[in-house]
């Protein structure tokens, strides 16, 4: 499994034009959340608080598309709230198939069995189900029994009809190394085309009684390390870069680049990133704007100090990787499968 290569052909282009065009700053993934309402009140999430007098709002497929080539970037992360509660998720993706762009639909996998139907199996999307752990773990973060078993029934019935899956998987103090490992193995066996991982953040929408889920940097390392033990994972697809895996596990520093991944609302462009929105504004251009990134990362912005969030820092290595011919190719070679990898290798 993999990346698709057209794919990554495609980011490696994108991003050569960008650098061409002397552009210091521009986005790789854009976010776009066409709702904010969710199926789910999970531990560590702040967006039914933070969105709470907007959950009856809803993008229309031409905002959506809109967004996407404002912001230009290759690919797309359709979030929220669950996207699949839109009742016109399947035009949207649609639409921006159709304008040749890459899609993730990050959903938390209740309604996604009985929407596959609805969507066409495409190299072009792929659905990103978000598992904490597994059964036991997963409800408990997601706070209602058998999301666990229905999630990961839908992904590997949707894995046998022909589409692409990945996966998110967020870290808390709780998380448990062991059941993580079992998760991985279990993901990995279903077929998963990638696992992602990000450590949870205490930001400002989260509810406050959820802070002492929340891992501190030094904390996140000291758990990253066990978690990602070479013996343990060496044969799990992670989706993440290896740098990122690498800062996660101390081993590495990374700047924080969430100005690659910008994301839009029902309230407009979040301003300055997808965890903090200060405000929100009409153009992508605002959060693209050198000044505004002397203001917030670490160091500059309290709120910023604990942040490890993949949409900040897994960029970050994609983004240096991008700057090189190098870098370039290498981006593309990674989505050639690991087995075809070993045979070239050795031929």
């Amino acid at each position: 499994m993999g990346r698709p290569l057209k794919m990554n052909a495609k980011i490696a282009s994108y991003a050569a034009k960008q650098v061409a065009k002397g552009r210091r700053r521009f986005p790789l993934v854009t976010i776009i959340e066409p709702l904010e309402q969710c199926n789910l009140r999970c531990t560590g999430c702040g967006r039914i608080r933070e969105y709470s007098e907007d959950m009856d709002e809803r993008m229309s497929p031409e905002e959506v598309l809109s967004a996407a080539d404002e912001s230009g970037a290759p690919v797309i992360s359709i979030s929220g709230g669950e996207p699949l509660i839109h009742p016109q998720i399947e035009t949207i993706v649609k639409n921006l198939i159709d304008e040749g762009y890459y899609i993730y639909l990050c959903t938390n996998g209740l309604l996604l069995e009985e929407k596959l139907n609805s969507f066409e199996p495409s190299e072009k999307l792929a659905f990103a189900v978000h598992l904490d752990g597994t059964e036991e773990v997963h409800d408990k973060f997601t706070n209602r029994e058998g999301v666990y078993e229905t999630a990961f029934s839908a992904l590997k019935k949707a894995i046998d009809r022909g589409y692409r899956v990945t996966t998110n998987t967020t870290i808390f103090k709780e998380s448990d190394p062991d059941d993580l490992h079992e998760l991985f193995q279990r993901l990995t066996d279903a077929g998963v085309e990638g696992i992602m991982l990000a450590p949870g953040y205490n930001y400002g929408a989260v509810d406050r009684s959820a802070e002492e889920h929340f891992l501190e940097r030094k904390e996140s390392k000291e758990v990253f390390q066990e978690i990602l033990a070479p013996e343990e994972v060496e044969d799990f697809p992670f989706y993440n870069t290896p740098l990122y895996l690498d800062f996660l596990r101390g081993k590495r520093e990374l700047n924080c680049t969430a100005w690659a991944s910008p994301t839009y609302t029902v309230q407009g462009w979040r301003k300055p990133c997808y965890v903090l929105a200060d405000e929100h504004v009409g153009s992508v251009d605002e959060i693209l704007e050198e000044e505004l990134w002397e203001e917030y990362g670490v160091g500059n912005d309290r709120r910023c100090n604990s942040c490890m969030i993949h949409s900040g820092f897994d960029t970050a290595g994609t983004i240096d990787q991008l700057r090189s011919r190098e870098g370039m190719v290498d981006l593309v070679k990674s989505a050639v499968p690991k087995k075809f990898k070993d045979i070239l290798s050795t031929s």
